[in-house]
């Protein structure tokens, strides 16, 4: 995704470097060998100009995500029923693995921009999600809000293939309490930038919920920036020691 610094306790080091993006890109190249639509515009990454924040994750100032905290509300992304897997306490995540498509990175801290819109994670990491700070960690109920960028000036990026996830795949949150947090996919749903839906993406939830936020559809290379935005719903499945 076009779409921080990071305290020592919110995540491991940045994984950059040859050795990262080269294995990134092989997984990108193995995924759309096997017929998944890759979106990766940036054929000559040099030419490319991230997208401001604002624009890049399409949230209003008048419509930033809730605070921790915030009264609960239905969530429309979430499942049909109360998810009966127990919350877990507030702990930052400090690492996120998506198996099926051989995801594995650090965070960094998100907050709002002057313009009161969600920052997104540095252009300069291909390798490295965002966490919005203000609201629940991964596992605490709510609706933790992550987000990640399908390419940058680097090459492929963290959520390239976030797309392609499918019900029932999980997503795995190592915490700063020595928990790991496992998310089973509800849906991925994709939305217009020009219409996205705050109240579905940003509501509070009365469980366990995580939103994975990216973008997708066509790049626009007159207004560096995408046409979409993808986000994935899951729910807390279950929780271990790490």
């Amino acid at each position: 995704m076009d779409d921080g610094t990071t305290p020592p306790e919110a995540g491991e080091p940045a994984r950059g470097g040859r050795g990262g993006n080269q294995r990134l890109l092989k997984w990108a190249m193995g995924a759309a060998a096997l017929g998944a639509v890759v979106i990766y515009q940036s054929v000559n990454p040099h030419t490319v100009t991230l997208p401001p924040p604002t624009a890049a994750v399409a949230v209003p100032p008048t419509a930033a995500p809730p605070a921790a905290g915030a009264p609960a509300a239905k969530s429309p992304g979430a499942p049909a029923a109360v998810n009966t897997t127990p919350s877990l306490g507030r702990s930052k995540p400090t690492k996120i693995k998506i198996p099926r498509l051989r995801v594995e990175a650090p965070f960094t801290e998100l907050g709002l921009d002057k313009a009161g819109a969600l920052e997104v994670p540095p252009a300069d990491n291909p390798n490295l999600v965002g966490w919005f700070r203000e609201g629940p960690t991964p596992g605490e109920r709510g609706a933790a809000l992550l987000v990640g960028h399908v390419d940058t000036t680097k090459g492929p990026a963290v959520f390239l293939m976030v797309r392609t996830l499918a019900p029932g795949d999980t997503v795995e949150i190592a915490r700063a309490d020595r928990t790991v947090a496992v998310f089973a996919v509800d849906a991925v749903k994709t939305y217009p930038k020009n219409g996205f839906p705050d109240n579905e993406v940003y509501a509070d939830a009365p469980d366990a919920q995580l939103r994975l936020i990216t973008c997708g559809g066509t790049y626009n290379r007159k207004t560096k920036d995408y046409s979409e935005n993808i986000v994935a719903f899951a729910h807390l499945q279950s929780s271990r020691k790490a």
